[in-house]
């Protein structure tokens, strides 16, 4: 069986002789020596200042709305996973959807101005399949109207614009460290932010709000383990050889696909990739569908990734973002992983030409 992703697991002796550490120490959690190494290790890899790792990268989206004081209308995404809206909803703010662009499915910048009222307070745009959204137009309308702007960069680790981690960039950015990513924890993410004073709040509430006795504000349990920061311990220096991997096999799905379907597009010469996923977009949903039903009776599994587009989730009523919409219906993402044979991108391309022919 073939699945759309598959995790990375660094040699079981690697990862046990990191965490023998906390083990001999008997300090599991509570912010513990390996989690504290491994978030100096991530500023040094990102070139960052203020990082925290977190237990997931949901519960980081949550953390920044709440830090930044973002109590009204949010501005974002409708082609994303579900937890970016599911973040705004949580924090009791309001999702308004702005439609996406063709060319990398960000979000269309040129369509805010029409969506903006007197309750609109922040931006929070995902950096899809780690494709930078439009950074300066969004940094530039931000600034003209006095809004916070949070970066959903669950698929950004690793890729660098302009000679600086994406993950740099915006007021808040956040990743997610889930297994099926390109960098994992087995569960787990982490925060990025500008300024001290904002870090030094998620701190706080990632620990419940209070520190030992002294009790500061409202928090959330949002720690992570020594065993997960073991994991980010091991396969942290073993990033590079992933990414050189995943492009290769990249380079392997152009050469053999290009012609038959389509694919995005970050149109960004200034941009070093990680190649964490290959989406392609198909002529019509129909031919899709046909596609994938053909690759799962050979027990390959792809993934609508991200279907449906957000603002037709059912328990939300939302304006429609037809690109979003069309887009979403049309989208698969191929398997894609370091240890994946070629031989089987070769078998899942000529099925896909054939299910297009």
């Amino acid at each position: 069986m073939i699945n759309v992703t598959k995790t990375f697991l660094p040699d079981f002796d690697e990862y046990t002789t990191i965490l023998k550490r906390a083990w001999d120490r008997g300090w599991i959690t509570n912010n513990g020596e390996l989690v504290r190494e491994l978030e100096e290790k991530l500023k040094e890899f990102l070139g960052v200042s203020n990082l925290l790792f977190c237990n997931n990268g949901t519960i980081v989206l949550q953390m920044a709305l709440k830090a930044l004081n973002i109590t009204g209308e949010v501005l974002t995404t409708p082609f994303s996973y579900v937890a970016t809206t599911t973040a705004i909803l949580w924090e009791n703010c309001t999702p308004v959807f702005v439609d996406i662009n063709r060319r990398n499915f960000g979000v269309d910048v040129e369509q805010m101005e029409r969506l903006l009222t007197e309750r609109t307070q922040a931006i929070l745009a995902t950096h899809v399949y780690g494709y930078p959204s439009d950074i300066e137009k969004i940094g530039l309308f931000a600034e003209k109207n006095n809004l916070k702007v949070i970066y959903d960069g669950a698929h950004a680790f690793g890729v660098k614009y302009n000679n600086k981690s994406l993950l740099s960039y915006g007021d808040v950015s956040t990743c997610s460290f889930h297994a099926t990513k390109l960098f994992h924890t087995v569960e787990g993410g982490c925060v990025i932010c500008q300024d001290e004073e904002t870090y030094k709040k998620m701190f706080l509430y990632r620990q419940f709000g209070h520190s030992y006795d002294d009790y500061i504000c409202m928090g959330i349990n949002g720690k992570n383990s020594e065993f997960h920061a073991a994991m980010g311990l091991a396969l942290l220096p073993k990033v590079g050889d992933l990414i050189r991997r995943r492009k290769a096999l990249t380079e392997l799905y152009d050469s053999l696909l290009s012609r038959v379907v389509e694919r995005p597009d970050p149109g960004l010469s200034n941009l070093e990739y990680n190649f964490g996923y290959y989406p392609v977009l198909f002529p019509s949903e129909d031919k899709l569908l046909r596609c994938k039903a053909n690759l799962e009776k050979k027990q390959i599994f792809t993934r609508r990734y991200f279907y449906p587009s957000l603002n037709e989730l059912p328990y939300l009523k939302a304006n429609s973002c037809p690109i979003s919409e069309e887009i979403s219906r049309r989208v698969l993402c191929l398997p894609l992983f370091p240890d994946l044979a070629e031989d089987v991108v070769r078998e899942i391309s000529a099925d896909i030409i054939f299910s297009l022919s």
